[in-house]
């Protein structure tokens, strides 16, 4: 942290002074920090720091360095910083999200201070799930996905998620020919279609999920790719980022049932005129798409990667039949 920073958050929590910066992690590509700030007296004894900084030179861990990675890298933060201003407080304890103290988007960087979630009692991080974890995880998506549903998703992405086809024409170019290439744009086409539009967090990975020690509750963190967009992608990527594919296999209708029942039970708690029963029936048509949508991306983004599972081959090439 520069002197300008320090000062900022000290003055920020009437802090007497900082007494501990911690790397907490490094943005993806090189483009800035995550730091937690430990203060001396003030309003709060840690906060947390994204600090975003784009490099002169971008150094893409896969080779995408391109002005269009770039600019879609620099259109994410401008969506977070959006998100933490207009949207954020919509998110009460069922879909808990940080606190944002406060936005510094000037100066050709962002900075953005955190409620730090350790301290809120979201301190454990998990890499994989056992099944009731899975569901807590789909239980905030739940949530969220209700409170947002009919939006229109302002500032954000207009479609969210980071793998969406219209912002990722170069690795459509490099996929191999073939049946996935030739239905990515009707797989695209269904999902915007689907009457049933919401937000989507866009990167819903087990890794941007906060636990509480017993797992019993979730928060999620990282808004750089929230945007409009069917709920079932966010399903889709969470299960494929978390559980194996004999999990899928025997889990994956019973973690459905529970997702949809957690949605209905959301929106009906709400004022929005939405048929909960119309929405299920339509979106676990779409639950296939989503991850065959995903599995487009890998294919040209990473060929060989580890999601490319043999689960995944079979849902998309059972998704380019029935679209046939």
């Amino acid at each position: 942290m520069d002197d300008q920073l320090q000062r900022l958050v000290v003055q920020l929590f009437d802090a007497d002074s900082i007494s501990r910066v911690e790397v907490i992690q490094t943005l993806w590509s090189g483009y800035g920090q995550i730091l937690k700030v430990t203060l001396d007296g003030g309003s709060a004894a840690s906060v947390i720091l994204k600090h975003v900084t784009p490099p002169s030179q971008a150094s893409h861990p896969r080779g995408w360095s391109t002005d269009r990675s770039h600019q879609r890298k620099l259109r994410s933060y401008q969506v977070e910083s959006a998100w933490y201003r207009d949207w954020s407080g919509r998110c009460g304890d069922r879909c808990r999200v940080p606190k944002c103290y406060l936005i510094d988007d000037s100066q050709g960087r962002a900075v953005f201070v955190l409620e730090d979630l350790d301290a809120a009692g979201f301190s454990a991080r998990r890499s994989g799930l056992k099944i009731d974890a899975v569901k807590t995880c789909l239980s905030w998506l739940a949530e969220f996905h209700a409170e947002f549903i009919g939006e229109q998703p302002a500032r954000l992405w207009s479609i969210g998620t980071y793998w969406h086809l219209d912002t990722r024409p170069d690795e459509w170019d490099v996929m191999p020919a073939g049946p996935l290439k030739d239905a990515a744009k009707k797989i695209d086409a269904a999902l915007r279609e689907s009457p049933y539009q919401t937000f989507v967090h866009g990167d819903a990975k087990v890794a941007n999920f906060c636990f509480t020690p017993e797992g019993d509750a979730v928060a999620a963190v990282d808004f750089q790719y929230v945007g409009g967009g069917c709920g079932m992608k966010d399903v889709a990527y969470l299960l494929g980022s978390c559980i194996s594919d004999d999990d899928c296999e025997q889990y994956e209708q019973e973690l459905l049932w529970h997702y949809f029942e957690r949605l209905g039970e959301a929106i009906s708690r709400s004022e929005k005129q939405v048929d909960a029963v119309a929405l299920e029936r339509n979106w676990r048509t779409m639950f296939p798409l989503a991850w065959a949508d995903f599995n487009r991306f890998l294919e040209g983004w990473c060929p060989g990667h580890q999601k490319l599972t043999g689960y995944s081959q079979k849902i998309a090439v059972s998704v380019v039949r029935s679209l046939d």
